[in-house]
């Protein structure tokens, strides 16, 4: 198989140290022969759309969902524990490619899903290291902290709703002192929430598992990890099945639903140019100083480093309670070798640029951590991420297949999107609810006219990040 598909012995994750029951389960020794619904990924999408299925449905489907590998151990186990709505940057961005209304609605909705899975987390009282805290988008660089200085004034006489939680410090010395970055020159703070995003997918699995129609066996709701998907049929048969061949066999079911996020070209072969693989870097630092000259905490449990505004995260870190730190990005070490993350789907293998960029980076980055002994490298990992030809999620019908859904390409920013969007596709699964009726953006939906546009290279690009300079456009005032 050329891929994009997940292959085997993938780093471990922080995350998946603290391995849950279900994590290689197999709800049935057999493959069910038939189903109402298939979801491929038993990541946050495909746990999310179960749950969302079978909530407060009287009369539940049978479900099968089909994992390559252990449950969650794609891209939700292997991110930096943030649950970051974008409230600044990834607006100036988003006002470029589709105005400031389409702006606002995907701020809003990222808003939304934060504290959608906030009040979930309390109500099913999940075990997941949810906490509140603050973030903030700091700048290093002169002359970029001095543009996002002018956009944010502009920005502020617009009416960019997310704005008015969003806090300025700076420019000047007040965002160092602010934020514990050294260096900043200007930073935007706003409420953000760490957890540990195994823990919450895996309660949801826990959650629907042997739940559905029948007890168990091939009625109920089956879990089948170590499963790879190897295709799904270009029709149904004339009873209305697709037919989805895995390593053990074959399994038909009326509806399939895709969660499969950067593998997804590898089964919908249409969404090649569409949604490409991508690997990303992690890493857990740690301070290793005797209790008398452990570094100071960090001023903000949570913070992202951007090296080019808007919306260029170079790194960023959120804390943990231990006082150990989660680091991601890395990206200047290895963004311009694109054999390094570009449809590269190999996450059983290190960026090799990226383990030094994370060796020193608490000390070059931390006020206060300039001992040698601080900032250790505790263990790093590798991710595979979706990214999308023209920034935008895909959630909906897959064109011109009938009982085919999509729920992927959340472009690294999935936990302040996949909560909802599954929320609004299983509405459309199992209500028959319109896109429209689903309160997901507009510009998330799939369709044979955006796949088209993609293909034909209106929207393509290469670097997964915005290209254009929109200071311009937008500092003078509107």
């Amino acid at each position: 198989m050329a891929g994009p598909y997940p292959v085997p012995n993938a780093t471990i994750p922080y995350w998946r140290t603290e391995l849950h029951e279900l994590d290689s389960h197999r709800s049935t020794v057999e493959l069910p022969k038939k189903q109402d619904i298939v979801i491929i990924g038993a990541g946050f999408a495909g746990a999310a759309l179960a749950h969302y299925l079978l909530k407060d449905n009287p009369s539940k489907p049978s479900i099968t969902i089909l994992e390559a590998r252990e449950a969650c151990s794609g891209a939700s186990g292997r991110n930096g524990g943030q649950l970051r709505a974008s409230r600044f940057a990834n607006v100036a961005r988003n006002m470029q490619a589709w105005g400031l209304e389409t702006a606002n609605q995907v701020a809003l909705f990222e808003v939304a899903n934060a504290q959608a899975i906030a009040a979930l987390v309390a109500e099913q009282h999940i075990a997941c290291d949810l906490r509140a805290v603050t973030t903030a988008d700091v700048f290093v660089d002169a002359a970029e902290a001095a543009k996002i200085t002018r956009l944010w004034d502009a920005m502020s006489r617009l009416d960019c709703p997310t704005l008015r939680d969003v806090t300025c410090h700076g420019p000047g010395d007040a965002a160092e002192r602010a934020t514990g970055v050294k260096g900043a020159k200007v930073a935007f703070a706003y409420e953000s929430y760490l957890m540990w995003p195994y823990k919450f997918v895996m309660h949801l699995l826990a959650g629907v598992v042997g739940k559905g129609k029948g007890k168990g066996g091939e009625g109920g709701v089956n879990l089948q990890t170590h499963t790879p998907v190897h295709e799904v049929s270009e029709t149904p048969d004339t009873e209305g099945y697709w037919t989805v061949a895995t390593s053990r066999g074959a399994v038909k079911a009326r509806k399939v639903l895709f969660a499969t996020n950067g593998y997804t070209g590898g089964l919908l072969p249409e969404y090649d140019d569409a949604i490409y693989a991508a690997r990303g870097s992690v890493a857990r630092v740690v301070s290793t100083s005797s209790s008398s000259s452990s570094p100071p905490a960090p001023a903000f449990d949570s913070c992202g480093l951007d090296s080019k505004s808007p919306a260029t995260v170079d790194s960023y870190f959120g804390t943990r309670a231990d006082g150990s730190l989660i680091v991601g990005g890395a990206r200047s070490a290895y963004i311009q070798d694109r054999s390094q993350w570009y449809r590269n789907f190999d996450d059983s293998t290190l960026i090799a640029p990226a383990v030094p960029f994370f060796e020193g980076w608490a000390r070059k980055t931390l006020v206060g951590w300039d001992g040698e002994s601080t900032g250790t490298v505790e263990s790093v990992w590798t991710g595979i991420m979706g990214y999308t030809a023209d920034d935008a999620p895909h959630v909906g019908l897959v064109p011109a297949k009938p009982g085919l859904y999509i729920c992927a390409g959340f472009n690294g920013h999935g936990m302040p999107n996949v909560l909802l969007c599954a929320k609004g596709l299983a509405a459309m699964v199992r209500d028959g609810a319109t896109f429209a009726d689903t309160g997901i953006p507009a510009c998330y939906e799939t369709g044979a006219a955006r796949l088209r546009k993609i293909a034909e290279g209106a929207a393509a690009r290469t670097t997964g990040r915005a290209r254009a300079d929109i200071y311009l456009k937008y500092q003078s005032g509107c």
